[in-house]
């Protein structure tokens, strides 16, 4: 998935622990085969190939992800799309642009972007994209999905804790060997050394994403990576969103879609989901959190 992916067991010794991880690493390469757009004999290939042509049966569990995918999309309005993959990318982070895109290019990018497309056929499991160019990728919660597979696959194992860090997404279960919870740091977007709060996360989730990194400037305003697939336009006035959650797919999928939709609307968004928490850091370093959350500030 083009992503790192950590595991921490909790076991009686290092072989069994050993063991564990590779029945994780197996996991984690089953999930890509199915998910990954990138691979041409992915039953994900598969949909895109036939966009526009007819419907393509798959697994259950892909099609369940998709259907997840599509409710996502209803809550935030379109702000988290996987018919994303159908942009044609004008915005370049490469240093070569030297204007921002033109009106008319930057409509065109996102001509085929429309969860709405997605048609899904429960009793025949089949999934058929409507329009030809259209095209579905799993970037945005993939590796979310996939850290919590491989947690469900572990517990089912009798493994009783451990965490699953997936390039900055963390799922965990169970305690630390002193009976202690697993604790994270969020880190200060404008100084990665420096963590401003401590949290337990207690069989849950926790993402941080971040576009300070990745981004251009023109007449002074920073434009990110993460781009709204509802206008073509990227995101703005946002460093970090950090997203706590039941799961670590569904993490990834808020975090893009609070990213782009904006402080005030993202955080009135979570506050609607229960069990589902967030710290946002906007591009003046101040700190917004949805209404649970209480910072544990470190000195």
């Amino acid at each position: 998935m083009g992503s790192r992916f950590d595991f921490t067991i909790v076991a009686k010794d290092q072989v069994t622990a050993d063991s564990y991880i590779d029945m994780a690493i197996q996991e984690i390469n089953r999930i890509e085969t199915l998910i990954s757009s990138w691979i041409p004999s992915s039953q994900t290939s598969d949909i895109n190939l036939n966009a526009g042509i007819k419907p393509v049966r798959v697994d259950q569990e892909l099609l369940e992800l998709i259907e997840r995918c599509i409710t996502v999309s209803r809550i935030t309005d379109g702000a988290f799309d996987i018919t994303y993959a159908s942009i044609d990318k004008v915005w370049k982070y490469d240093d070569s642009m030297t204007q921002i895109p033109s009106k008319g290019a930057i409509q065109n990018s996102v001509a085929k972007i429309g969860y709405q497309h997605i048609v899904l056929d429960k009793k025949a499991q089949t999934v058929f994209l409507k329009q030809k160019g259209m095209r579905i990728g799993f970037g945005a919660i993939g590796k979310g999905f996939a850290a919590d597979k491989v947690r469900s696959m572990l517990k089912a194992e009798g493994v009783k804790s451990g965490i699953i860090n997936a390039s900055g997404d963390l799922t965990t279960w169970g305690k630390q060997p002193d009976g202690t919870d697993w604790m994270v740091g969020i880190t200060n977007p404008l100084n990665k050394d420096n963590i401003f709060s401590w949290f337990p996360v207690v069989n849950a989730a926790v993402a941080t994403s971040g576009n300070y990194e990745k981004y251009v400037t023109f007449n002074g305003v920073k434009y990110s990576h993460i781009i709204d697939p509802r206008t073509g336009y990227p995101s703005t006035g946002i460093l970090s969103v950090t997203i706590f959650a039941p799961s670590a797919e569904l993490c990834d999928a808020l975090a893009t879609s609070v990213f782009i939709t904006g402080t005030e609307t993202g955080l009135n968004t979570i506050n609607q989901i229960k069990g589902v928490e967030c710290i946002v850091i906007d591009d003046k370093n101040q700190i917004h959190t949805s209404k649970n959350i209480e910072l544990n500030k470190t000195q």
